[in-house]
C-alpha cells in the first residue's frame, strides 16, 4: 500500500547534483529576508509534505483524471506493487522532479499564507508599510519557484491545505500565483498562520481564500457608501460650524463608524444585544454620533462655550461615556450600546470594558452570555505598542473569572504617534504583534477600502462568534491634520503632510468607485449628502437653545434610578443576627467530606473553630461573617487579586484544594463562602494574573455595571497598589465628578510597618487622603442624620480599621445605602493573628454599626478621672496595640487617653471634636508610624488644629520625614518604633 514516506524516501535517492540545480534558487542569498520561512524549516523532502501528497493519493483513488498525469503514474505503479525507486533514467527523473514541483507550488502557497501580509497594500499615502521591514520575502517572489517563464502555464492539483480553486482542483501556476497575490497581498493583509489550532486557521483561510467570498452585494455597497457619507459629513459639519475648536476628529480614517457599524450589525444578528465599548478621544464623537445613535443635538450642545454641567464637573467633549438603547435594523431587534468614559491616559479603559462586558455577562439571564454581551476595544497605534495595559489586558482574555467570550479590537493606526514616527515608537514589525501572545488572528487592512474594512469588520464579527477568542483589525489609515485640529503636523513630518494634503478622500474615491460600476450616480449620491448636512444644521440650532448639560445625560452605566437623591435618615445598623454569624462560621471551619485538606490547614481550621466556640472572631473570619451575610442577602460578592483564594498571609483559605488528587488538570476544589445559603447570592473569589494596573481596572469596570454587588480587589501588598494609579487617580477618585458613574470598589490595601523593608510596609495612606475632596477649613455640623449625607457628597472613604467588627461593619456599609463611593481599607498584616486584634459576635450583632472613632473606653474616660488626663493620643489602625501595650506596661492608663479615628475620610469631625472635648486639660498627639511626610498626619493636623477653634496645636510623633517608605533592617525598625512609642507615652 502508498505511503506517503515511501515518496519522499524515494525522493531522496535523487542525485545530488541534479536535485540541488532544481532547489539551488530556494536558498536565499546572505542576509535576505527570512521571517520563520516553511521554506526554511520545511525542506521539499521532509516529513511535513506527508499530508499534501496523501491528499493526492486521497484523490486519486476517488478519481485517477482529478491529478495530473505524473502522479497517476507515480501512484498506479506504486498501488501495483511495481518499484518505482529512481535509478536515474531520463522517465523517471522527470516524474521525480514533477513530484518537487508540485511541492514546490504547495510551498508557494504556503508562503502567502505565512508571509503574504508582508507586502500587502496597505498605506493609503503609499509612503510607508504597516511592518516596518520593508523588504519583501525571498519566498513571496515567483523566480524562486520556477525555472522558466514556461512553468507558469503548468497546471498544478491544489493541495487540501487551500481554497484558492473552489471546486476546481487544478490552476496554472500563472493563475496560482495571481490569486495569492488578490488574497493576500492586496487591501487586506491577513495575519494568522501563527495559530497553533488548525481549526482556526483553516476557518480564517476559508474565509479570505474561498474564490468571490470578499465580495460585496450591491445592497450592502450602497449600505457601506451611506454610512461613510455620514461619518466624513459629520465631521466636515463639524470642522465648518466649529473649525477653532479641539474635537479630535477621524480624518483620514472616516471609515472608523462603518467598520463599528458592520461589527455591531453582524454580532447583533448572531445573537449580541448588548455592547460595551472602549476607545479614545480620535473619532469618539463621530462614533457617538454615528453608531452609537446618540442624539446630533446633544453631542453639538457640548461645543457652546458658555455651556456648564449640573450634578459633577463634567470633562471635555471627547472624554464623555454614554448608555443607549437603540433599534437595529439588521438584526430587527433593540440593542443596548454603552461607550466607557475614557481619559486622556491612552489604553486606561481596556480593563475597564473588559471587567465591565465580564459584569454583564455574569448577571445576563438566559444561556451563553458571552454570545449576548461582548467587547469592543478601539486602540491607536502608538499607544497600542507603548502602552503596558495593553499586554496586561490582553492576557485576562482566557483567564477564567476575566475572560469575556472574546473581543474584537480595532487599531486606528495612522502610522503617527502624535509626533513620533513608528520606528521609534516601537521595536516590532506591526503595532499589533502583542495580539499574538494570545494566538489572535489579525487583519491588516487599507483604510482608503471601504469594501476591504467592511468585509474584515464581518469576519471579525463571526469569528468571535464561532470562537469566543478576541480577533485584532489593523486599521492602517493616516491623519489629515495635526494631533487636535489646532496642532500643526508639517514641523516633524513635511512629506507626509505634502501627501496628505493633495489626497482624495477616503469617500471621493469610494463614489468615483461606485459611480463607475453603475451602483449609484453622483447626482443620488449629492441628494444624500444635502440630507444629512440638513439634519445637522438642525441640530446644531435646537443645541443653540441649550444652556447646560446634566452629566447624568452622558452617563455610561444604567444607574439612573439609582442616581436619585438620597434619604439621609437611613439607619447606619449593619449587624446581623447571631444564627446567621454562627451558621457562616460553622461553614468557615468545616471541611466537606469528599476534600482532604493540607495538615497544616486543619491546625487552622480547628483555632477558628475554638474561636468561634469562644462568640469571638478574628479579621479573617469577620471577613468571612461580612462576605457570608451579604450573600444571604443575595447580593454578589467577588473578591480578586494576586493571591487571593489563600490570601498572601495565609489567612483567608476561602477555597480548599484537595490533597489526594494525581492528575493537575483535575484539580479538585471547594469554595467554602459559594456554598452557604440555598438561593444565596454567588461568591466569586479568584486569583489573578500578576498585574494591577489591568486586574484594578477590571474590578472596577466590574464593579460599574451594577450597584447590588461587593466588589473588592485586594493587593498582595499595599504597597504595589502605585501600578494602577492612572486606574485611581482618573476612574476611582474623579470618575463620579467627570462622568456621572458610581462605583463601590473596595481597594484592600495591606499596610504596617513591621520591619518588611521600605516596599512591603506602606499602602500610601497620604496619597490616598490627597485624593479626598473636603475642604480642612470649614468644618460641618454633624449629627447622626448628616453622617449618611457626608458619605453622599464626598468623592470616596479611607479608613484604617483596628478590629475585625469594623471591617466586617465597613464591609457591610457599602451596600447598605441607594448610593456608591469607592472604599480603601488599610488593611493589616500583623493584626491577622494577634490575640488581642479580635472582636466579639456581640459587636456584630443586631444593633451594631461601623465606629468611625473608637473612643477610649478605659480608666482615663471615667467621669472621675477625665479632667486629669494629661493627654489625648490620636491614632489609625494597628499603631493603637502598639500604644495600648506600652501604656499598659508604664502604668498610665489615668493619664494618656488613646482614640482610634477609623474613618479618615470623611473625617468624623463631630466625634472627634467630642472626644478631644472629653479630656479639656490634655495636650493632643498625632501618633502614627509612618514618616512625617506621609501616612495621615499632613491630613489629620488642620482639621484637627481647626476642630479646637485653633487653641490646641496637635503634636506630630512618628517617624521622621523620609524619602524612603521605611527602614531597610528590622534592627532599625525597632529601634525606630521603641523611640516614637516612648515619646508618644511621655507625659513627664
Amino acid at each position: 500500500m502508498y505511503r506517503a514516506s515511501q515518496v519522499l524516501n524515494r525522493l531522496r535517492l535523487l542525485s545530488v547534483a541534479s536535485l540541488n540545480g532544481r532547489l539551488k534558487s530556494t536558498i536565499p542569498p546572505p542576509g535576505a529576508k527570512s521571517l520563520s520561512s516553511p521554506l526554511a524549516k520545511d525542506s521539499f523532502l521532509n516529513g511535513s509534505n506527508a499530508v499534501f501528497i496523501d491528499s493526492l493519493y486521497d484523490q486519486w483513488r476517488a478519481d485517477e483524471e482529478s491529478v495530473d498525469p505524473s502522479w497517476r503514474k507515480y501512484f498506479s505503479e506504486s498501488s501495483y506493487g511495481i518499484d518505482s525507486t529512481v535509478t536515474g533514467t531520463a522517465e523517471q527523473l522527470s516524474v521525480n522532479e514533477t513530484v518537487t514541483d508540485h511541492l514546490k507550488v504547495q510551498s508557494l502557497i504556503r508562503c502567502y499564507q505565512h508571509l503574504g501580509h508582508h507586502i500587502a497594500a496597505l498605506d493609503p499615502l503609499n509612503l510607508y508599510n504597516a511592518d516596518l521591514d520593508p523588504s519583501i520575502p525571498l519566498e513571496l517572489k515567483l523566480p524562486t519557484y520556477i525555472s522558466s517563464e514556461e512553468d507558469l502555464q503548468r497546471y498544478f492539483t491544489l493541495p487540501k491545505t487551500t481554497q484558492i480553486g473552489g471546486d476546481v482542483k487544478t490552476l496554472k501556476l500563472q493563475e496560482i500565483y495571481d490569486r495569492l497575490r488578490r488574497i493576500y497581498c492586496g487591501s487586506i493583509g491577513v495575519e494568522y498562520m501563527h495559530i497553533t489550532d488548525p481549526k482556526t486557521f483553516e476557518w480564517i483561510r476559508d474565509k479570505f481564500e474561498t474564490p468571490g467570498i470578499t465580495d460585496l452585494s450591491q445592497e450592502d455597497k450602497l449600505k457601506v457608501l451611506r454610512r461613510l457619507l455620514k461619518s466624513v459629513g459629520f465631521e466636515n459639519f463639524l470642522n465648518q460650524k466649529w473649525s477653532t475648536e479641539k474635537r479630535f476628529g477621524s480624518e483620514g480614517c472616516e471609515v472608523i463608524a462603518p467598520a463599528l457599524q458592520e461589527i455591531v450589525d453582524r454580532s447583533a444578528q448572531l445573537g449580541v444585544d448588548n455592547f460595551i465599548v472602549g476607545m479614545s478621544h480620535r473619532g469618539r464623537l463621530n462614533v457617538i454620533a454615528n453608531v452609537a445613535k446618540q442624539p446630533l443635538a446633544k453631542i453639538f450642545s457640548r461645543f457652546k462655550k458658555n455651556l456648564s454641567f449640573h450634578n459633577g464637573t463634567g470633562d471635555v467633549k471627547y472624554h464623555l461615556g454614554m448608555f443607549t438603547n437603540t433599534y437595529n435594523e439588521a438584526a430587527g431587534k433593540d440593542v443596548t450600546f454603552t461607550m466607557a468614559a475614557n481619559p486622556s491616559h491612552l489604553e486606561a479603559v481596556n480593563p475597564i470594558v473588559q471587567g465591565r462586558t465580564h459584569a454583564e455577562q455574569f448577571f445576563h439571564t438566559g444561556d451563553n452570555p458571552e454570545k449576548k454581551v461582548m467587547g469592543i476595544l478601539v486602540h491607536g497605534d502608538a499607544a497600542f505598542a507603548g502602552q503596558g495595559v495593553v499586554y496586561e489586558t490582553v492576557q485576562l482574555s482566557n483567564v477564567d473569572n476575566y475572560s469575556t467570550g472574546g473581543t474584537v479590537h480595532i487599531v486606528v493606526n495612522n502610522q503617527i504617534g502624535f509626533t513620533t514616527d513608528p520606528r521609534n515608537g516601537r521595536s516590532s514589525s506591526y503595532c499589533t504583534d502583542v495580539a499574538k501572545v494570545v494566538n489572535a488572528p489579525i487583519f491588516h487592512v487599507n483604510a482608503d477600502d471601504p469594501e476591504a474594512v467592511v468585509y474584515a469588520s464581518r469576519v471579525a464579527a463571526e469569528y468571535r462568534d464561532t470562537f469566543q477568542k478576541d480577533i485584532f483589525i489593523d486599521l492602517v489609515c493616516y491623519r489629515r491634520y495635526g494631533h487636535n485640529e489646532m496642532d500643526n503636523p508639517e514641523f516633524t513630518h513635511p512629506a507626509m503632510y505634502r501627501a496628505i494634503k493633495t489626497k482624495p478622500g477616503v469617500l471621493s474615491l469610494y463614489v468615483n468607485k461606485l459611480v463607475k460600476e453603475g451602483v449609484c450616480t453622483r447626482e443620488e449620491y449629492k441628494q444624500e449628502a444635502k440630507r444629512f448636512n440638513n439634519a445637522c444644521k438642525e441640530a446644531a440650532e435646537i443645541a443653540e437653545n441649550q444652556t447646560s448639560n446634566d452629566v447624568h445625560d452622558w452617563i455610561s452605566a444604567d444607574w439612573k434610578s439609582f442616581l436619585k437623591s438620597s434619604n439621609y435618615n437611613e439607619t447606619m445598623e449593619t449587624g446581623v443576627r447571631r444564627d446567621v454569624l454562627n451558621h457562616v462560621g460553622d461553614a468557615f471551619c468545616s471541611v466537606p467530606k469528599h476534600i482532604t485538606v493540607h495538615n497544616t490547614l486543619k491546625g487552622v481550621l480547628m483555632k477558628r473553630k475554638q474561636l468561634l466556640d469562644d462568640g469571638k472572631a478574628d479579621w479573617a473570619m469577620g471577613e468571612a461573617m461580612a462576605f457570608g451575610s451579604l450573600l444571604k442577602e443575595n447580593v454578589h460578592v467577588r473578591l480578586s487579586g494576586q493571591d487571593v483564594e489563600r490570601g498572601t498571609f495565609s489567612h483567608r483559605h476561602h477555597i480548599l484544594h484537595h490533597q489526594s488528587y494525581t492528575d493537575i488538570d483535575g484539580k479538585i476544589k471547594w469554595n467554602i463562602l459559594d456554598n452557604l445559603f440555598d438561593d444565596q447570592g454567588r461568591y466569586t473569589i479568584s486569583n489573578s494574573i500578576l498585574s494591577e494596573y489591568g486586574v484594578l481596572g477590571f474590578e472596577t469596570g466590574y464593579s460599574i455595571a451594577r450597584p447590588n454587588m461587593l466588589v473588592c480587589w485586594e493587593a498582595q501588598f499595599g504597597d504595589f497598589h502605585n501600578c494602577a494609579q492612572p486606574i485611581i487617580d482618573q476612574f476611582i477618585c474623579s470618575g463620579q465628578e467627570k462622568w456621572g458613574y458610581q462605583t463601590g470598589i473596595v481597594l484592600l490595601l495591606p499596610h504596617g510597618y513591621e520591619g518588611m523593608g521600605p516596599e512591603h510596609s506602606s499602602a500610601r495612606l497620604e496619597r490616598f487622603l490627597q485624593l479626598c475632596n473636603d475642604d480642612m477649613d470649614v468644618i460641618p455640623v454633624i449629627d447622626e442624620s448628616d453622617v449618611i449625607k457626608q458619605l453622599h457628597d464626598h468623592n470616596m472613604q479611607v479608613v484604617n480599621c483596628s478590629t475585625p467588627a469594623n471591617y466586617f461593619h465597613v464591609l457591610r456599609r457599602q451596600v447598605s445605602f441607594n448610593f456608591r463611593k469607592p472604599l480603601v481599607i488599610m488593611t493589616p498584616k500583623s493584626l491577622l493573628r494577634l490575640p488581642a486584634a479580635v472582636s466579639s459576635l456581640d459587636e456584630m450583632g443586631p444593633g451594631t454599626s461601623f465606629q468611625r472613632v473608637i473612643p477610649e473606653t478605659g480608666e482615663a474616660s471615667e467621669d472621675s478621672n477625665c479632667s486629669s488626663v494629661k493627654r489625648v493620643i490620636l491614632c489609625s489602625g494597628k499603631m493603637y496595640y502598639d500604644l495600648h501595650s506600652t501604656r499598659k506596661s508604664k502604668g498610665l492608663e489615668k493619664e494618656i487617653a488613646i482614640a482610634r479615628i477609623e474613618q479618615l475620610f470623611p473625617f468624623p469631625y463631630d466625634m472627634v471634636q467630642k472626644e478631644i472635648e472629653k479630656f479639656p486639660n490634655a495636650d493632643i498627639v498625632w501618633c502614627q508610624e509612618e514618616p512625617k511626610n506621609m501616612g495621615a498626619w499632613a491630613f489629620v493636623q488642620p482639621r484637627v488644629y481647626n476642630i479646637t477653634g485653633h487653641l490646641k496645636l496637635p503634636r506630630y510623633v512618628g517617624r521622621k520625614p523620609s524619602g524612603s517608605v521605611a527602614a531597610g533592617t528590622k534592627k532599625d525598625h525597632d529601634i525606630q518604633q521603641a523611640e516614637l512609642l516612648a515619646e508618644a507615652l511621655d507625659v513627664d
